[in-house]
This record gives C-alpha cells, sequence and structure tokens, in this order.
C-alpha cells in the first residue's frame, strides 16, 4: 500500500485525487492533506480519511479546522507556508500529489523532492520558475518526477521507455482545445467576461487554469514545462489546436511516426498513472469510443489573437528569471481580472509590462527566483491599481 500526501486538496485536482482512493481502497493510504483555507472541505476529508498530519495556509482557517476535530485523535494541524512544508516532507509518505497551483507550490515541492519523495503534479508554474533546480534536486535524490497535467502526461506516456533518446525526437506537439473563444473574432474579445471565460468546452478545472485555457497562456507555460521536464530544445516544442481534446498531446519521431495518448477527459486518469506508475489500474471513467467522435480537427495556432503565447515564447528563448516574472505577474493579473478589476485583453497587456520592466537574472539561485516572484506580483498590482484610478485601456 502506498501512503500519499496531497497537497491542494480541497481543489479539482485534490479531489479527483481523492476520488482515485476511493476506487482503490487497497492501494492508497491518506497521510497528509494540505490545502489554503477551505475550512469546511478540509474537515470533511479529514474525517474520512484520517491523515497523520493536515495544513492549512491560512492561519485563522488552521485554528477553526483545530476547534473542530477536536473530537478526534491522531490528526495534527499545522499553518502557514512551514505546515505546507511538513506535509510535503512527512517521514510517512512516500509520494506527494502536488495539486496546489501557482508559486506556493515551489518551496513544498522541492522541499518533498529533498526529503526523497517522487512526486505527482499539476503544478506547471513550479517547472516555469525553476526547472532547472526541479530537475538537479531530481537527479541529486534518484526520485520521479511524474506530471498530472493532461498534455504533459500524455507526452509522458509517449516517451515511455524512450526519455534518454532525445536526438530520436523530432518535435513534441501539445494539443490545445482552443479554450471558450477559438472561434470568437479577435475584436471581440475585448469585452469578454469572467463568465464566458470560465466556460472551458471540454474540462472542468480551477478558475485560474481555467482563464489561462481562455488566454492560452496555459499552452504557453506548458511549452516552458515541456522544456525542462523532457529535457529538449525549445525549437522542437509545437502546439496544434484540437477542439475535440481526445487526443492529449503527441511525440513525433525522427523517422516519421508519431504516436499519441487519447483518452477522455476525466483527468483521473493522468492522477492514477502518476500514482500507480508505471502500472495501470481500472478506473470508472467512460471509455473512448472513436466510433462515437468519427472525427478530429486540428487547426494551426493564432498568435495575433492570443498574445500570451508570444510571451510565453520570448520568456522561454530569453530564460533566467523571464519566465517567473511571466508566471508570478499571471496570478496577479488573472486574479484580477476575475474580480472583474480589467478586462480580458489587459492581461497579456499588462503582462508585457511587467517583463518589459524586468532585468533578467541569467543563472538564478532559489533566492533570485522567490525575489523575482515577489516583484514580479508586486509590479503587476501596482499596474492594476494604476489601470483601477485611470479606467483606460492597457496598452504594452
Amino acid at each position: 500500500m502506498k501512503h500519499i500526501a496531497i497537497l491542494g486538496s480541497t481543489g479539482s485536482i485534490g479531489k479527483n485525487a481523492l476520488s482515485v482512493v476511493d476506487t482503490h481502497p487497497d492501494e492508497f493510504k491518506v497521510v497528509g492533506l494540505a490545502a489554503n483555507r477551505d475550512v469546511d472541505t478540509l474537515e470533511q476529508q479529514v474525517r474520512q480519511y484520517a491523515p497523520k498530519l493536515v495544513a492549512l495556509n491560512e492561519p485563522t482557517a488552521a485554528s477553526q479546522l483545530s476547534e473542530r476535530i477536536r473530537d478526534l485523535n491522531g490528526t495534527q494541524v499545522l499553518t502557514g507556508t512551514e505546515g505546507l512544508q511538513a506535509v510535503a516532507t512527512m517521514a510517512q509518505a512516500s509520494q506527494v500529489l502536488d495539486g496546489m497551483g501557482g508559486s506556493a507550490g515551489l518551496l513544498p515541492t522541492l522541499g518533498a523532492i529533498d526529503a526523497g519523495k517522487d512526486i505527482a503534479f499539476v503544478n506547471k508554474e513550479v517547472m516555469v520558475m525553476a526547472g532547472a533546480l526541479v530537475n538537479t534536486a531530481v537527479q541529486t535524490n534518484g526520485v520521479n518526477l511524474i506530471p498530472i497535467d493532461g498534455e504533459m502526461s500524455a507526452i509522458f506516456q509517449c516517451l515511455e521507455g524512450a526519455r534518454e533518446r532525445q536526438a530520436e525526437i523530432y518535435r513534441l506537439l501539445i494539443t490545445a482545445s482552443g479554450g471558450p473563444f477559438r472561434t470568437l473574432p479577435k475584436e471581440e474579445l475585448q469585452s469578454v467576461t469572467p463568465k464566458q471565460a470560465l466556460r472551458h468546452p471540454n474540462w472542468k478545472m480551477g478558475q485560474k487554469i481555467t482563464v489561462d485555457s481562455a488566454t492560452m497562456m496555459n499552452k504557453g507555460l506548458e511549452v516552458i514545462e515541456a522544456k525542462w521536464l523532457f529535457n529538449i530544445e525549445l525549437s522542437k516544442i509545437d502546439i496544434v489546436v484540437h477542439p475535440e481534446s481526445i487526443i492529449h498531446s503527441m511525440v513525433e519521431w525522427t523517422d516519421g511516426s508519431t504516436i499519441a495518448q487519447l483518452g477522455p477527459t476525466d483527468m483521473r486518469i493522468m492522477i492514477q498513472y502518476a500514482l500507480t506508475y508505471p502500472r495501470r489500474l481500472s478506473t470508472p471513467v467512460p471509455r473512448l469510443d472513436l466510433r462515437e467522435i468519427r472525427a478530429l480537427h486540428f487547426e494551426p495556432v493564432d498568435f495575433e489573437k492570443f498574445p500570451c503565447l508570444s510571451l510565453a515564447y520570448n520568456a522561454a528563448e530569453v530564460g533566467g528569471t523571464l519566465p517567473v516574472v511571466l508566471s508570478s505577474a499571471d496570478e496577479v493579473v488573472v486574479e484580477a481580472f476575475l474580480n472583474a478589476c480589467i478586462g480580458f485583453m489587459d492581461i497579456p497587456a499588462i503582462l508585457a509590462r511587467v517583463m518589459d520592466k524586468h532585468t533578467v537574472i541569467t543563472d538564478p539561485t532559489l533566492s533570485d527566483i522567490l525575489e523575482v516572484d515577489r516583484w514580479a506580483k508586486s509590479t503587476a498590482r501596482s499596474i492594476i491599481k494604476n489601470h483601477a484610478q485611470s479606467n483606460k485601456t492597457v496598452t504594452p
């Protein structure tokens, strides 16, 4: 039986991971859970799974949880960054599932790797911000780093048994649904609302990643993630729009062969594979029936319509701390859009301004990355504040 700790247990990835545990109770034991502030959901999870250690990032929420579960024995409640780190490194866990989004997952992930834990992760921002540091830590500690995100999991599976033969890879093809605005005219993007942006056509995800899908920033971040995760040149990574989201990504080889991973749009498949790797177990997910689908479609990416993609490629080419700026500022800008403080097309405009203000550090340390993360968020907030005061459209 594998003992696991889950970071971000109250989010969509965490809940799906616990669904996998419910499907295979003889395979997994949950020993640690961590979340941000959702006391109600975490209390339910604690009562069901009886973990040894839980953490809530927000101190008030942690205090509330402690009071609510006073009748339980054997579960310790911690708080803050130290609490998240404790769950990520707890001795009882052999694998940590990082379902936290954004920069908050960086230190717990690195801590878990240094503690010798295998990592199942959906947090692409960790690789975008600190891919070189993560790869070094993985190699030093001899652990497995297994992606959960659909596209990265697909490539991981397509490369099974061939990861040391990068020279034979012609290119990686990352598929994109195109999001909710794939067919919307460019001139209408300026007026789209958060509600519209959150209507993803195929996947049920958290708000941040759903907005990133609408701007296609999600694909840009995946390009940077794939560069580090699969140790491959940027020139060998392409994006193709595939509206049905049946093919989750592909690997094209130098001999002309292309291997694709297909499946239903259900994150439980990827989560379970990351937890059971290299084994495969049954899932309660409906089977893929290509006879019902009948046709699959592919389109080129519209870089002009979705400028976040160009920003991501630029960050990847420059390297250093510029991807940190892009990822960290995006967290702030997306939140501002969801709160109706800025418009949809202000997202890439503000990101471009933050990136332009940054002096790149070529070979950053962890301390550099954390400082740039703080700087990027602060700078983005300042631009957003000025935008709100002037009530004018932001221009790059």
